[in-house]
């Protein structure tokens, strides 16, 4: 979304918006309709129309509004007080389960697909999913370091490091071959196996011990 634009909320906004998720992931960008939006939303194009003015900043504002709800449910992750050893598997699954996602998959076409036309999008995906998603875990890797738990040098690499490892062969499995190309033991090797190299990199002798209160 260009910086200065405003998108006007009322009585239906999220109704027209869960329509607009619906079309965008089943159609993507340049294949979804107005007129599909407005009719899998059950509200008429002005209606669409007064919320949203272009389809551009209707994309926007759906990927916005379903990466705000990822970096909420990592930021309510990164909060709890438990050992690093117990709370980073769960860390780990969580980026990986984005990554694999139907609507992380398709938003991370579509922004591919338009970024020459449509510069903002691709910054905007980027601005509002990695880079927050990067910063949260900078934080996080940070608190734990000054409790003893971890001992890094450079957290900016390290966050980077972390999300690689925990879409290691995922992201382009998905990606090309499908999201049926994932199973649970996929995931689960991934998720161990980004969790021990990790470990094996920062951890300290204290992350097995520390918790709560400490």
């Amino acid at each position: 979304m260009e910086k200065g634009t405003s998108v006007m909320k009322g009585r239906k906004f999220l109704q027209v918006l869960e329509g607009a998720r619906t079309i965008f992931l089943r159609d993507g960008f340049e294949g979804a309709s107005v007129d599909d939006i407005a009719h899998e939303a059950g509200v008429s194009k002005a209606t669409l129309y007064s919320y949203f003015p272009d389809k551009r900043i209707m994309f926007t504002e759906v990927f916005r509004n379903e990466l705000a709800r990822d970096t909420a449910d990592a930021g309510a992750l990164l909060e709890v007080d438990l050992p690093v050893r117990q709370i980073l598997p769960f860390i780990v699954q969580l980026i990986s389960a984005h990554i694999v996602s139907d609507f992380g998959l398709a938003m991370y076409r579509v922004s591919v697909a338009e970024a020459d036309r449509f510069p903002s999008l691709a910054r905007e995906y980027y601005e509002s999913g990695p880079v927050q998603l990067r910063l949260q875990l900078v934080r996080y890797l940070r608190h734990r370091a000054a409790r003893g738990e971890l001992e890094i040098a450079d957290f900016d690499l390290a966050a980077d490091q972390l999300i690689e490892l925990a879409s290691t062969t995922l992201h382009d499995r998905a990606l090309f071959a499908g999201r049926e190309a994932i199973d649970a033991e996929l995931l689960r090797k991934v998720c161990d196996g980004a969790v021990r190299m990790f470990l094996a990199c920062y951890g300290t002798s204290l992350s097995e011990f520390r918790g709560q209160g400490a």
